[in-house]
């Protein structure tokens, strides 16, 4: 989607450690507008798949999860990273560990939310090793609710996550796709075929 690869040249930082920064539209300050424009194309992308629920983690999946809800018409559900003291019991749950912050989480969602009879889209910001995606699967596994596919605003399509996802027969998509950091830039896939 070249809109957001032209937003991530123009606003995203290239940090040590093969990091993406871009917390001036995505996963800190949101651009509403380049979100529902997110939401849009996943829509696009999925027509006709009769979804009934969109599924992320929180926090930064939330913002293009119900955008793509919001068109759709159909509720999102967020996995939490930290258990409410409402929620101690009937909890679809994962072990997810994050690269970017060093730290494993058990995510959650409540049972009632999620069920054999969803057809279920996950949406994500970004997809590297594909710990956060595995997660809600897993989830989605354990309610025995039907994963039509994965949504991702922003794939690291050089590290391990878009083959694990895809080596389990998931349909995915992802929006922009960067095939490398070289020289502190973003490179994206096909960038090569455009020079």
């Amino acid at each position: 989607m070249k809109l957001l690869e032209d937003r991530i040249r123009e606003d995203g930082l290239v940090l040590p450690g093969n990091v993406l920064k871009v917390n001036q539209f995505l996963n800190h300050q949101i651009d509403p507008d380049l979100m529902y424009k997110l939401g849009q194309e996943f829509v696009r992308l999925y027509q006709g798949e009769k979804i009934t629920k969109i599924v992320t983690i929180e926090a930064s999946g939330i913002a293009p999860a119900i955008m793509t809800g919001l068109i759709l018409h159909v509720p999102v559900l967020f996995a939490r990273k930290q258990k409410s003291s409402t929620m101690n019991t009937g909890l679809y749950t994962a072990e997810v560990y994050s690269y970017t912050k060093k730290v494993k989480n058990t995510v959650s969602v409540d049972q009632k939310f999620l069920s054999k009879d969803d057809r279920v889209l996950i949406i994500d910001d970004f997809l590297a090793n594909g710990q956060a995606v595995q997660g809600l699967i897993d989830i989605c596994k354990a309610a025995q609710a039907e994963l039509v596919g994965v949504g991702i605003a922003i794939e690291k399509s050089f590290q391990d996550g878009a083959g694990l996802i895809k080596e389990q027969g998931i349909r995915l998509e992802s929006l922009a796709r960067i095939s490398s950091f070289a020289d502190n830039q973003v490179h994206f896939v096909g960038d090569e075929d455009n020079e």
